[in-house]
């Protein structure tokens, strides 16, 4: 069956096409009756016409597309915190009317940024879990073409929705600590340079200070990512320790996953042995065997914050403000031994 046309469109309307593409493509630039616009409309919907994207692109100034950019391809294969974050902005970019192009940066100076705005791909971009020291995202910030982080980068032009990962890693380990645990380790789930397992390292850092609690470098290690790196990196850090933790806070649920498959491979129990916590209550957090304790944040909310501030930039809108935090909600689960009321 031959596609409709807009030229098949201003025939049964009684329009030019030029009418036609106008009206449809959303144009003020053309002055016409309400009569008119509600002829195109009808034509349009009984043909079952729909406006070429590209020609509404030349007509609106705007590509009517979003880029949505993973920092490390590794995230979409393993994270499921990344991934729920994708599904959900994909689904608030529709509701605002945009499609969506996915990429990520798979190397230090790929120019994965600078390639979506130079083509006129995307009209704004969403970029999950910034790199430290990106130059080349610091350079489209400061040029002023729309972008929204999802995790900060400290750049003082930034607009950014992140979790108060300070608050969440506190509590978990305050729940650790009012337990009875002097030495909690930590698996970070990412490598040092990462930007969001670096902010969660410091926080345990810091809560491991603020609550006189066992400092010893030993009891930190570093994962990349996934439940494999996890699984290996709490071999390591069991290793020849002389005097092991008690309790282990894993930087994410996915390596809280690798963490528990390496405690159970050397004999220990959860949390008769030793405790476990994770962040990000993702589904498989309360199906897990223990139930896994967690830090709940909503990747729902960020992306319904993340895509209005996007959208209201491209629109030249006032943004009321640029950097949001979203306060977490510690949940407690068997996994370190006591279950919430």
């Amino acid at each position: 069956m031959k596609r409709p046309t807009s030229h098949d469109v201003a025939r049964k309307a009684g329009v030019s096409r030029t009418t036609v593409s106008l009206v449809l493509n959303g144009s003020d630039l053309l002055n016409v009756t309400d009569e008119t616009r509600k002829r195109v409309h009808e034509a349009a919907r009984a043909l079952n016409y729909r406006p070429n994207r590209a020609a509404l692109g030349l007509v609106k100034g705007r590509s009517e597309t979003l880029g949505i950019v993973v920092t490390h391809p590794t995230l979409l294969a393993v994270d499921g915190f990344v991934t729920a974050l994708i599904q959900a902005l994909v689904t608030r970019s529709r509701e605002e009317g945009y499609r969506v192009i996915l990429d990520y940066v798979s190397g230090q100076g790929e120019r994965t940024y600078t390639n979506l705005v130079s083509e006129g791909s995307v009209d704004g971009l969403l970029v999950i879990n910034p790199l430290s020291g990106d130059s080349e995202l610091c350079n489209i910030i400061e040029t002023g073409f729309p972008v929204v982080l999802i995790g900060q980068m400290g750049s003082p032009n930034e607009h950014s929705v992140r979790t108060d990962i300070e608050s969440g890693v506190r509590a978990v380990v305050k729940h650790l600590s009012d337990l009875g645990h002097q030495r909690i380790a930590h698996v970070a789930f990412a490598p040092p340079e990462f930007i969001a397992g670096k902010a969660r390292l410091s926080a345990y850092t810091r809560a491991i200070a603020e609550l006189n609690l066992q400092q010893d470098p030993e009891l930190v290690t570093h994962a990349a990512f996934s439940a494999a790196s996890a699984r290996q990196a709490t071999h390591r850090l069991l290793d020849g320790m002389s005097k092991p933790p008690s309790a282990v806070f894993a930087g994410n649920d996915t390596i809280a996953v690798g963490v528990l498959r390496a405690l159970t491979e050397r004999g220990l129990r959860v949390p008769q042995d030793i405790a476990l916590a994770g962040f990000d209550d993702l589904p498989i957090a309360s199906m897990l065997t223990p139930s896994l304790t967690t830090v709940r944040h909503d990747p729902s909310q960020h992306a319904a914050l993340a895509a209005d501030m996007l959208v209201r930039q491209i629109h030249r809108k006032a943004v009321t403000e640029r950097k949001v935090e979203i306060a977490p909600e510690l949940v407690i689960r068997e996994s370190c031994g006591r279950v919430s009321d």
